[in-house]
Parts: C-alpha cells; structure tokens; sequence
C-alpha cells in the first residue's frame, strides 16, 4: 500500500512524533471484505421469501430474501438459473443453496445462489439426503451387493400401477422387441401415503413367489412429493433384501430417488427398464439365422467328412476268404520265424554250456593240479637256468677279477726277479740300506721260496 508522507520539516514537534498511518481506498477495503466474507462461510442452506425480484434481460436474477424480522439481497446468474425447474415469483418461499459474498463497486452484503428450490421441496430434499448418507453408510448401495440381471428374462414382473402410464410404455416396448415375454403385474399405488407399505408388500410377495427372473419396480414422472414414495425406508429395504434382481425405473431421466441407489440397475424411464431387459427381437432372429446357417455348414462339412472316411473304409474292406488266405499265410510266416527263433536260441543256449562246461572243466582238480604241476616244472626249469646263469657270471666275474689281482699281486712282481728283504727277527720290510746295519740279518722273499742273509755292506747312493 501507499503512504502518502509530508515533509517533515514542516511538521510539529507532536505531529514528528505521530506513527505513520496506512491509508487504503474504498475498493481495496470492499475487496477486503469480500475475501473475508467468503473465505469465513462455506456454502449455506437458507429458507425465506422471494421480494423485490428482478429478471433483466441478461438472464441473471435479483432479488431479496426476507423473514419477519431481516431481509438480504441475493444474486443468481444466468448459468444456475436456467437449471431451475419452477418460476420465481415475489412472496414465494424458497431454500438456496448459497455463498456469502459482497458487491464491491456499492459495498453491498449478498448472497450468491448456486441452488433454489420451493421451501416444500427443500424440506423433502433434506430428508431425502439424510436417508441416502444414512443407507449408504449402511452398505445398501455397496456395489458388491448387486446382482446381475438375467440376459434374456423368461419372465418380467412389474411392481407398479396397473393403470398409469407406465405399465403402457413397459408392454408396449416388450411387444415391439420381443413379445414372446410374458409379464406379471404387481399392483400397488405409486403415490400417497399408503404407497411405500404397498411397494414394499409387492415386492417381497414377488420375492417369495419366484415367477419372474427380474422385477421393474417404478412409475412415470410426477413432482418430488408425487415421487416421494420411492425415496422410503421401507421400499429400499425391500428392494435390498429382495432374492430377485430389481432394476427402479421412477420417473423421468433428471429423477433419482433411493430406490434408483438401492437397486441392483437403474434405468431413466420405465420404457428404458423395458429395452434394457428385453433383448431385440429382430436382431436376435438375425443372429439364429445365421447361427443357423453357420450350424448346417458344419452339419455338411461333418456329412461330407463322414462320407469319405465310409468310402474309405469300404475300399479298405475285404472278403472274409481273402481275409482268411491273409492270416493263413500270416501265421505260416510267423511259424517259420518262430522255428528260426527257436533254432537261433538253441544254438545259443548250446554254446552257452559248451562255454559253461569248459569253465569248469578247468575249475577241476586234476586240471588245477595239472596246471599247478606244470607250472611248478616251468618254475624249476626257470629256477635252474637263473641259478645257472648266476654262477656263471659270477665265475667270469672272478676269473676277471683275479686277473685283475693278479696284475697288482706282489707276488707276480717277485716272479719277474724281485724280493721282499725283511729284517729279522721283527719282519720289518728294508726300504733303504740306512735301515740296516752290517751284521744283520734279513730275509729275502722270492717268487718261490725265500734266502735268509747276513749284512756285509751297506751302500746308500
């Protein structure tokens, strides 16, 4: 917002020391208003009378709403107004359905009308939402609880007046699209104060008598009191707990009432409740004739079928002669393979035992021992060449080996002229003639035989 602010060096002393102030229009605070208004009332539900009324051109209507003590304008526009199913007229007690609101360019305090209805319709209107909020929340209009209509009914009953309108327009359709229906006619009053206990007695005696496969209960169109009747207790209740499946068919398209909620289909006219449960006769005689059509094609085509696989089998069947030449011949056959088969077995089964009769012939115990015996020679035979065959390796291994001994033998030495001088008595070997004095005596070995000597002379180069 704007603030409008002087100079301040032209302000006193108390006016410097003054708070600033917020200064708004008029509109700004109509609209302020109005946001308050609106937002601080949710829709309401008014009853008072029609004064001041005014219908321009436009469609809209103005009008004020006024008790014995206070009044307030009102405004409904064009696009709720055409809804209205009655003329507004000054002095007319009304119920609105309104919103509190307020007409900024005058500041004036309205209501704005999304729904008006006569002060005695609206009266029946709240009982009747009362009832609906309470059987609903009792399940009554669960969808669960529907049952199915039947597809093609073998037979319809109607719970209605036998002289309205309404059982005119049923057996009128039924007879246009499929006659063959029969209809069973419950009477009861559709209007008045004993309408609803006679309703609901019609219905629960259908119930109880199985006639009919579904059950229309309805009646043609009329004002909310006129229809009042299907909006009771007692008729939902019957129409809930009723074993058949019930389609409400009350009044005109833009009618509902409780009974519309409670049963299992709703149709908007009773002429609708008759086409939606009678099938069309014409397209149904359509569709057997070609069902027809489509039957004696299969029937041909099995016929036709059925012929060839005769033809068939008559060419396939045979003179009993012929037939018996055939197994003659056939069992020949069979007995020579049978011969064949046996011949072939027992050839096998005889090699089979002349297989079995070695086996154990060799398991006897003169075949074992004679094995035995025989292998027992082979050992002994084996045993002699090996021993054999050791010594005489080893006979050329010493034969080499003493040669060898021999090479190295001091003894071969001594046999080419050498000697072995040892001192005596000790027997110490002389290797150098320092080790012996003149006098002493040695021993000489030879190849053969030895020399015992006497030292004379010692000679050391």
């Amino acid at each position: 917002m704007l603030v409008n602010l002087t100079d301040m060096s032209t302000l006193s002393d108390q006016q410097q020391d003054a708070p600033f102030r917020q200064i708004i229009s008029v509109s700004e605070l109509n609209r302020e208003a109005r946001s308050l208004l609106e937002a601080s009332f949710p829709l309401l539900w008014i009853e008072g009378e029609l004064s001041n009324l005014a219908q321009p051109a436009s469609g809209h209507l103005y009008f004020s709403l006024k008790d014995s003590t206070a009044h307030v304008r009102g405004a409904m526009f064009r696009n709720r107004a055409i809804h209205l199913r009655f003329r507004p007229e000054n002095g007319m007690q009304v119920l609105v359905r309104a919103r509190v609101s307020l007409y900024e360019p005058r500041g004036d305090y309205q209501l704005l009308i999304e729904h008006m209805e006569e002060a005695g319709d609206g009266a029946l209107r709240r009982a009747f939402e009362a009832l609906k909020q309470r059987l609903d929340q009792e399940g009554l209009f669960a969808t669960e609880n529907k049952k199915p209509l039947p597809p093609i009914p073998r037979c319809i009953g109607v719970v209605t007046s036998p002289t309205g309108a309404a059982i005119r327009d049923i057996l009128s359709v039924l007879q246009r699209r499929f006659p063959a229906i029969p209809v069973i006619v419950y009477p009861t009053a559709v209007q008045g104060e004993e309408a609803a206990q006679q309703i609901a007695a019609m219905i629960e005696l259908a119930g109880k008598r199985a006639e009919c496969d579904v059950l229309i209960v309805g009646r043609g169109g009329g004002s909310l009191e006129d229809l009042w009747a299907f909006n009771e207790e007692v008729v939902a209740r019957a129409i809930h707990v009723s074993p058949l499946p019930v389609v409400s068919a009350v009044g005109h398209e833009i009618d509902f009432t409780i009974a519309d909620f409670v049963a299992d289909k709703r149709a908007p006219t009773p002429s609708a409740a008759a086409e939606l449960l009678s099938p069309d006769g014409q397209e149904l005689l359509q569709q057997l004739l070609r069902l027809r059509g489509r039957l004696m094609q299969a029937i041909n085509r099995q016929l036709a079928q059925a012929r060839e696989r005769l033809q068939w089998h008559c060419r396939r069947l045979q003179h009993p002669g012929r037939r018996l030449q055939d197994i003659a011949q056939r069992l020949d056959e069979l007995e020579q393979r049978l011969h064949t088969v046996c011949n072939h077995q027992l050839r096998h089964k005889q090699a089979d035992l002349n297989e079995l009769a070695a086996r154990l012939h060799h398991c006897t115990p003169a075949h074992r021992m004679q094995m035995v015996l025989t292998k027992c020679t082979t050992v002994r035979n084996n045993l002699y060449s090996a021993i054999h065959h050791q010594l005489e390796g080893r006979r050329q291994q010493l034969l080499m080996q003493t040669s060898r001994l021999d090479a190295v033998s001091p003894l071969a030495v001594l046999g080419r002229g050498y000697a072995i001088i040892q001192r005596v008595p000790d027997g110490e070997i002389v290797r150098s003639s320092r080790s012996v004095n003149v006098g002493d005596h040695v021993e000489a070995k030879l190849g053969t035989g030895s020399i015992l000597c006497r030292v004379q002379e010692t000679r050391n180069d």
